[in-house]
């Protein structure tokens, strides 16, 4: 049938203007060689179409006389239809790459959008005498990587997590640090030594017990595959890794790090199996196997299969499987009625009136915009006056006007405070601006001549950096734009750049999150700046105390702002909405539904 329907289309695209129901005049050696195959075969495609109810064809015979076509059926809808049949086929890829052929993309896209809403969220489908209860969750991001060790995005992070697990875990509320794959710990008297016992029975999806080599070989991977990867300062500090018995494993750190123990919490640090890990050439990639309450069961076309684990360490879960559909051509669409038929749904706007049929979370995590200034390379920057220009200049009122459709909120620090009614917000967040007088004694102080900066940043953050770019152009700043892909940017490249455009996501990992970024800006920053982050960062690690620690980071963030080498933008909060027939939901550190407590009724 999807053959028949390629042909119909061939055939239908070779006369683009006329319209349906017009009839055609033309012969058969004529429509073969649009389709490029023989009479006969020509003969058998237009009895099919005709049969159908896609065209009519009135043949004539004699020398010279020309037959009759009449077309029915619309491309578009020959397109939703074909694009409905390889869903069902469940190659998502190759719907939506179908969909990009017509003149139409949008309006198609948003068609098949609706129908394909529809397919998501729960059901229960019978295999034989068993019912299966599965989930099919929409993602609008493309999943690269499955490795703890690789992952940069969300969405590679969340599914991470529901395949494996590490030692610690953040507990609901992410304020405390609980066992998990280790059920107790203990540190030294110099807090450079930090011992680890292990659960017993606990399997890795192809079936061996986990053991303390497994513990020891994850963590020396990651320094060994991901020297420069996230929180990389937190593993690069093992010295020395020891397994006294299959069951314990004592870590020693170079030097004291409060951090280490959260670090631990995170996915980057999940366990892997070392047998598993090494058949593969040392990278797990798109075939994880891990501890987690689900395994990857397959892969293809877009489409992520994911499988309760029946041996999980803390009970099976109630979903059989979970389905992701990936669906990164989708993203930038705007919310629409056609994703009400979702049953979990993240990082979603909802109407008042949806609202009422859907239960809303506010997620803890949030993520926070902000730009630094590279004070290592030659150039105007250098000058703290064009520094004050470049904040005096930053108009957060367009930037939130241009971003309508986000749930944002201007920022001017890492830790928003709450007013009285418990909403997050900032008593000094800076106020809108405009070429103004001020701004052009700013400029020609300093002695700027127009000269273009770069701004570097990452494929995914260039609306931000165009509208930068649009808003500095007013103020007579110019800005040239280098995109650097996620998983380079941490190198060398970015270096040739004047400004950095990033953000972070702030959650119960905030105070790893910043370490990481300010470890990041070391490499850009000026020497006495180096000096300062040098000295917050030492007193980070060997603080105890968290409230000591997020004091810490406060008084950094402050001192960076008064010397403009911190730039804030605004901060984007983030919603998950569930249909109400969902119980169990409970959230990870991104605030992602976690699957395996997930059940229906």
């Amino acid at each position: 049938m999807m053959k028949i329907r390629k042909h119909y289309l061939t055939l239908r695209q070779a006369f683009p203007h006329l319209h349906e129901e017009a009839p055609l005049e033309t012969t058969l050696e004529e429509l073969a060689a649009e389709v490029d195959c023989t009479h006969r075969n020509m003969v058998l495609l237009l009895k099919r179409m005709q049969q159908e109810q896609w065209l009519t064809w009135q043949p004539k015979k004699g020398r010279g006389n020309r037959s009759t076509l009449i077309f029915h059926m619309r491309k578009e809808q020959l397109l939703l239809e074909e694009a409905k049949q390889f869903v069902a086929k469940q190659d998502l890829e190759s719907a939506l790459e179908l969909l990009q052929t017509t003149d139409h993309p949008s309006h198609l896209r948003e068609q098949f959008q609706e129908w394909l809403s529809g397919q998501f969220g729960f059901r229960s489908e019978l295999q034989g005498d068993r019912r299966s209860d599965v989930l099919r969750f929409p993602l609008t991001q493309t999943i690269h990587a499955l490795d703890p060790a690789a992952i940069h995005y969300t969405g590679e992070s969340h599914l991470v997590n529901q395949l494996f697990d590490g030692l610690v875990r953040m507990d609901a509320k992410g304020e405390h640090i609980v066992p998990h794959l280790a059920h107790a710990w203990e540190v030294d008297e110099t807090r450079t030594i930090w011992t680890f016992y292990l659960r017993k029975g606990v399997r890795f999806h192809h079936g061996r017990e986990m053991a303390a080599s497994d513990v020891k070989y994850a963590l020396e991977r990651l320094q060994r595959l991901a020297p420069r990867g996230l929180y990389s300062w937190a593993y690069a500090g093992i010295k020395q890794i020891s397994c006294p018995n299959d069951t314990t494993v004592v870590i020693q750190l170079v030097e004291r790090n409060e951090l280490f123990l959260g670090f631990l919490s995170t996915n980057r640090a999940a366990i892997v199996p070392e047998d598993a890990c090494e058949s593969a050439g040392g990278w797990m990639g798109t075939n994880p196997v891990g501890t987690g309450p689900f395994r990857l069961a397959g892969h293809e076309h877009g489409i992520w299969i994911l499988e309760a684990f029946p041996a999980y360490f803390q009970g099976r879960g109630f979903l059989d499987r979970v389905e992701v559909w990936t669906q990164p051509e989708l993203e930038h669409l705007s919310d629409s009625d056609s994703k009400q038929s979702f049953q979990v749904m993240h990082n979603v706007r909802i109407s008042d009136m949806d609202a009422q049929r859907w239960q809303q979370v506010r997620q803890s995590g949030m993520t926070t915009k902000f730009m630094t200034v590279n004070e290592r390379k030659e150039g105007p920057l250098r000058d703290p006056l064009i520094r004050k220009a470049l904040r005096f200049a930053l108009d957060q009122a367009y930037l939130l006007e241009q971003l309508s459709g986000d749930v944002i909120e201007a920022a001017d620090s890492f830790f928003p405070k709450s007013d009285a009614e418990g909403e997050e917000v900032d008593g000094d967040a800076p106020r809108p601006s405009y070429r103004s007088a001020t701004l052009d004694q700013l400029i020609h102080s300093a002695g700027y001549q127009g000269e273009t900066l770069m701004l570097a940043t990452i494929p995914q953050y260039e609306q931000d950096a165009l509208l930068l770019q649009n808003m500095y152009e007013k103020s007579g700043i110019s800005l040239q734009i280098m995109l650097i892909p996620a998983e380079q940017f941490n190198g060398e490249l970015r270096m040739s750049a004047d400004l950095v455009l990033f953000a972070t996501m702030m959650d119960e990992h905030r105070e790893l999150r910043l370490y990481d970024m300010y470890k990041s800006m070391q490499q850009h920053a000026a020497p006495e700046v180096q000096s300062l982050l040098d000295d917050s960062l030492h007193q980070l690690r060997y603080e105890i105390d968290p409230l000591r620690r997020k004091t810490l980071l406060e008084q950094l963030e402050s001192q960076l702002k008064q010397r403009n080498s911190l730039l804030f933008l605004y901060r984007k909060h983030l919603k998950t909405a569930y249909h109400p027939s969902i119980r169990g939901i409970s959230f990870d550190s991104l605030g992602w539904v976690r699957f395996r407590d997930i059940w229906f009724t």
